[in-house]
């Protein structure tokens, strides 16, 4: 098959398990097919799926990132000692580990095409990565708590794994709770990086979106916590926008008589 073949069918697929499948259209560009198939897969539920479509899907997601290019850690220079700073779509970057700014729901994003980094992880790792979030939080049996973190395979993306951690949400006033729930966030995932073998992280700006964390106060928190805890764990900060790489370009390779 080739990439517009394996489009429609994981399009036709997953048209076939929804009660109202018959009434969707199909776009005839590959735009619209690509925008169709990411709200498919962002609003299913969790659950299993039959080997041949995970087949093509796989194939399929695997050739859109190479067809968008991979940024290997190795290709980074760092800012510090095992820190680095990398401005690009972290679904596109290949170390040990992604972190993803999860909700308490943890199994990922339903709103389709949503540019939030919990759905571009979900999105290109594949239905498989909704299915395993679903298996732990059905075990777990309660949302999961601000600032801790938990760990699954990465599927279709250049990492090998993915960290998922709920930040703390802010309106209003940012409070010392709050503050001290992002910490805990970056030490829980180097926590469990270092528990599972993890020899790279890269961070997003966990709690910057639309959970309304200040980003400078974020990065801050982020920079120091990451310093002192990150052990023999390499970290990447990534950033997508020009303010976040101005911010964390500030605080790196700064203040080293402190550290």
């Amino acid at each position: 098959m080739d990439q517009k073949e394996r489009r429609l069918f994981l399009i036709r697929g997953l048209l076939r398990e929804r009660e109202d499948g018959s009434t969707i259209g199909i776009p005839d560009t590959e735009e619209g097919q690509r925008r169709l198939l990411r709200s498919l897969m962002n609003v299913r539920p969790p659950g299993e799926m039959d080997g041949e479509f995970l087949e093509v899907q796989d194939a399929y997601l695997q050739e859109r990132i190479r067809e968008d290019g991979i940024t290997d850690i190795s290709d980074l220079n760092p800012l510090e000692e095992g820190i680095y700073l990398w401005k690009g779509d972290i679904t596109r970057l290949r170390c040990d580990a992604i972190v993803n700014a999860a909700n308490s729901g943890m199994t990922g994003c339903y709103v389709p095409c949503h540019t939030c980094i919990d759905n571009c992880i979900h999105t290109f790792a594949g239905i498989q990565l909704r299915r395993d979030c679903g298996r732990i939080m059905r075990r777990q049996g309660y949302d999961e708590p601000t600032g801790s973190a938990k760990i699954t395979k990465a599927y279709n993306l250049p990492s090998r794994y993915v960290l998922h951690t709920v930040g703390p949400i802010v309106s209003g006033r940012l409070t010392e709770t709050a503050r001290n729930q992002l910490a805990d966030c970056y030490r829980s995932c180097l926590a469990v990086a270092a528990e599972n073998g993890v020899r790279s992280v890269a961070f997003c700006c966990i709690s910057t979106g639309v959970f309304g964390f200040p980003r400078l106060p974020a990065a801050e928190i982020a920079v120091d916590t990451v310093r002192k805890h990150r052990g023999s764990i390499e970290v990447i900060f990534n950033v997508f926008s020009d303010e976040d790489d101005q911010i964390y370009r500030s605080l790196l390779g700064t203040d080293k008589k402190n550290r």
